[in-house]
């Protein structure tokens, strides 16, 4: 397993963000951002160990409204209807939010800059954190996501029909509905890790386990910006993943991310659904040292 060096609870951005450290902090700083309903948890811990066996020191934490940071149940369930019509106030807090949290963590740990690294909803916060903190950002990676998730990039009905399904309240139900989505939004050219993918269910269970949250961020990804006019002033290297074979953010969302960002690398992994299957990650290990060396 990777070193763990700390973990703890800072303020930030007006939110309280639990995170973990992992790695030499003398090390190469590396933020990962986590998708829509996840928590830091949720990483395959193997990803963190070769994230540090690569020489990163590795920044994960809580998004708002998940796992130990801070809850917005006071905002009530956001009113969908009202959003799907252009109410873009019906949403408690947007992407700008919670980039600025993230910013704010760094700032809380006394780091400078560090390469942003997200995946999901975890890649439009990293868009975002990247359009508004240009100082601290070295470089960009943006894994099976979108620059605006209302226009390009949207889900197939299966996908859609997945994620609407009504939350379980019982452990062994959210796990069971946890595996059941990831059947259908996983990467059917690679093998699927039920057992693994089962325990990280029950830790997400019992540690967090926030619908009303997941529903909140979803408001905040339908009432925010496009993000294409903010990229195309992006310097930092970046590279853009995408699974040809995604269906909850679908390929053009990739490839808008891509267009958006002048010079950026787009890699299309032919079989990935919306999940990062072990069999790529060293590739993606070798891209994303190719993107650490361009920011030196």
């Amino acid at each position: 397993m990777a070193a763990l060096a700390s973990t703890g609870t800072v303020p930030s951005n007006g939110v309280d963000l639990t995170y973990e450290l992992f790695g030499d902090p003398s090390a190469t700083p590396l933020l990962i951002i986590h998708g829509l309903g996840a928590q830091y948890t949720d990483w395959d811990p193997r990803f963190f160990d070769l994230l540090v066996t690569h020489g990163y020191f590795v920044i994960a934490f809580d998004n708002r409204d998940q796992g130990t940071s801070t809850w917005f149940d006071h905002a009530g369930t956001p009113d969908f209807l009202s959003i799907l019509s252009g109410d873009t106030s019906a949403a408690p807090y947007l992407l700008s939010d919670m980039a600025a949290d993230a910013a704010g963590l760094l700032d809380a740990l006394g780091i400078s800059a560090a390469h942003i690294f997200g995946v999901s909803m975890g890649g439009m916060i990293a868009q975002q954190f990247v359009i508004d903190f240009p100082k601290k950002s070295l470089s960009l990676t943006s894994i099976m996501s979108t620059p605006d998730a209302t226009s390009v990039g949207q889900p197939t009905p299966e996908a859609t029909a997945a994620l609407m399904v009504e939350p379980a309240t019982t452990r062994e139900g959210a796990i069971e509905q946890s595996i059941t989505t990831s059947k259908v939004i996983g990467s059917p050219g690679f093998p699927f890790d039920e057992v693994l993918a089962r325990e990280r269910a029950g830790i997400h269970f019992d540690r967090g386990h926030h619908p009303e949250g997941t529903a909140r961020q979803m408001a905040a990804i339908f009432c925010s910006e496009d993000r294409r006019p903010g990229l195309a002033h992006v310097t930092v290297p970046t590279l853009i993943i995408h699974g040809d074979a995604d269906p909850l953010v679908t390929p053009p969302g990739g490839l808008a991310t891509a267009d958006a960002v002048k010079d950026s690398s787009l890699w299309v992994v032919e079989g990935m659904g919306h999940d990062m299957p072990k069999d790529i990650w060293p590739e993606l290990m070798a891209r994303h040292a190719e993107l650490v060396n361009k920011s030196s």
